[in-house]
């Protein structure tokens, strides 16, 4: 059963260029499905449209963003910020910036259950506590008291990895969630999530450059180019035969680390005229 399921999705700058081009998905109940592409392919934009953050200069111009059976792009504005909220999450990218460097921890993860989730102070409170467990911070109690500057990177992650999770939300969008990070701590932090993710049964929309980390977080994925979903599967089918030419030139690309020597393999040319061709003919087919 889809818990997210999105439709025709298409989004364009005002005035401008496509953005997304007639994007359609499914994210079950308790899955993690991957949006893959290359930067500016429209993975971070599929996240912000379905938790209604999209910037004031980027449009919805059809299609369904259908969460939990019912279809955001038809409710009045208050009350699909009202459903989103009380069943959506975020983990951002950068733990620096995502976080106020003016307030202290705890209130950063408690204010969002007692003024729209309706907890009293004390239960959200011992929720942040046990949260900061959790995710393996240690000494949770000094860590609500201090500020965002106080902190390492990897635990300000762990923060807002815990921020995401504290009013158990259905769906969580996870935009490069490690991308600030140095590879040692991603690798705790991809483990953390995996876990808290199997723990709560949470579906997750997980964006990310990288394919590697794809092939262990993840049980499907969406391939993007400029928009456009080029490919749609599983991650075991993916990864033993791509179905799309510019999806077997990514799975190539990726450095294989048990070889060394093998090199690097850009994604060819010829690819990429092809794939353009393609988004082209799309858009002229208006479809």
């Amino acid at each position: 059963m889809s818990f997210l399921s999105i439709r025709n999705l298409s989004v364009r700058l005002k005035g401008g260029p496509p953005l997304l081009r007639r994007v359609s998905l499914d994210v079950a109940v308790g899955q993690v499905r991957g949006l893959v592409g290359e930067s500016g392919a429209g993975k971070s934009m599929i996240g912000k449209a379905v938790l209604g953050i999209l910037p004031p200069s980027v449009e919805i111009t059809g299609g369904q963003i259908v969460l939990d059976g019912t279809d955001l792009l038809t409710l009045p504005p208050k009350e699909r910020r009202r459903r989103i909220g009380a069943t959506c999450a975020l983990i951002p990218q950068d733990p620096l910036t995502a976080l106020n460097p003016s307030h202290r921890i705890g209130p950063q993860i408690t204010d969002r259950l007692v003024d729209i989730l309706g907890w009293t102070r004390a239960d959200a409170n011992t929720r942040a506590r046990a949260l900061l467990e959790e995710v393996q911070i240690p000494n949770p109690d000094r860590v609500l008291r201090s500020y965002p500057h106080e902190l390492s990177g990897g635990m300000r992650q762990r923060i807002l990895i815990a921020s995401a999770f504290a009013a158990e939300p259905k769906l969580i969008v996870a935009d490069e969630p490690t991308t600030a990070l140095d590879v040692t701590v991603q690798k705790q932090i991809l483990r953390l999530i995996a876990g808290m993710q199997a723990r709560h049964g949470t579906a997750l929309l997980f964006v990310t450059h990288d394919l590697g980390v794809v092939s262990k977080v993840c049980q499907h994925l969406s391939v993007l180019y400029a928009g456009m979903v080029v490919e749609d599967s599983a991650v075991t089918d993916f990864f033993a035969a791509p179905r799309h030419p510019y999806s077997a030139a990514l799975l190539a690309a990726t450095p294989k680390y048990t070889d060394p020597a093998a090199g690097l393999h850009p994604v060819p040319d010829a690819v990429i005229d092809a794939v353009r061709a393609e988004v082209a003919a799309f858009d002229a087919g208006g479809r």
